[in-house]
Parts: C-alpha cells; sequence; structure tokens
C-alpha cells in the first residue's frame, strides 16, 4: 500500500506534521469508522470520519468522531444553511475522487466548505483518513482544521 496519497501531499504542502497508519480494511464493516478504530487500537472518538453531504444543495465535507452521528439540523446550522442531507455514494466518489472508505477531507478533487466536530479539538491527537481504504493519518486535530480551513461546530447527535 502506498502511503502517498493527495491527502498526505495537501498535508505536506501545508506544512502539517502527521504520521501515517495501515490497517486491514473490512469492506463488509456495518460501520467503517469503527472498524478502523478496532482495527488501529484506538478509542472511536479519535478516529474521524469523514462524510459528504449537501446544504442548501451544495456540497460539504464532514469530519466527526466515528462512533458518533451527524445531526442534520445542526449540520445545516453549522453552515448558515436551512437543510441538509447525505451525498449518495457514487456522488461523494465523484465529488472528492477518492472511493468511499478511503475518502479524506484532505487533497479533495475540489474544494469544498469543511467542518469539524468540535468536541474533537480537545484531543490531543486524532486519526482521518489518509485518501485510501486501509490508510489513516494520525494528526493534531487543530492542525488539520487549520489546514482544512474548517469551521468547528457541535454537528453530532
Amino acid at each position: 500500500m502506498s502511503k502517498t496519497t493527495r491527502a498526505t501531499q495537501a498535508l505536506q504542502k501545508a506544512g502539517v506534521s502527521f504520521t501515517t497508519v495501515t490497517y486491514d480494511y473490512d469492506p463488509d464493516a456495518d460501520r467503517i469508522g469503527l472498524a478502523a478504530a478496532e482495527a488501529i487500537g484506538e478509542s472511536p472518538s479519535r478516529v474521524l470520519k469523514t462524510l459528504m453531504a449537501e446544504v442548501d444543495g451544495k456540497p460539504v465535507c464532514v469530519v466527526v468522531p466515528s462512533d458518533r452521528e451527524v445531526s442534520m439540523k445542526k449540520l445545516a446550522a453549522g453552515f448558515g444553511g436551512k437543510s441538509a442531507h447525505m451525498m449518495k455514494p457514487a456522488d461523494a466518489e465523484r465529488a472528492t475522487g477518492y472511493h468511499v472508505g478511503g475518502i479524506s477531507p484532505f487533497g479533495q478533487k475540489k474544494t469544498v466548505p469543511t467542518a469539524i466536530e468540535i468536541t474533537a479539538l480537545e484531543e490531543a491527537y486524532v486519526y482521518i483518513n489518509g485518501g485510501q481504504r486501509g490508510l489513516q493519518i494520525r494528526v493534531d486535530p487543530r492542525k488539520a482544521q487549520e489546514a482544512l480551513r474548517a469551521v468547528a461546530a457541535a454537528l453530532v447527535t
């Protein structure tokens, strides 16, 4: 597995320090983020999942702990919108250039507004998908937020 992806290149370009961790990706896992947390031996609150959604019809990226669910109402509010819904997997892949299970908020084909769950910023470090299935990036969540120019908001139920 290559540890160089568009995601890792974007972080290097932004001058963000990170390390990578690989694991055996389970394509049959019910909840990919939870499976990743278990595989790397980390708390699900530290392993963040990257989701693609639409707020008022415009694409957005959402980064939240893998053991939590996004509140569509809070997501819309976080971007100053009225309504939100999750993107269909094929649309998310087309928008990001990544495959589901390997979507990273870093190095997407097109930059979209991004939000990170505010509680994730309390962690000393977090893991975020590295742009391919089975690759996680260990990074300071505040540095990730800066690199993404992400808004921090309460996004989960």
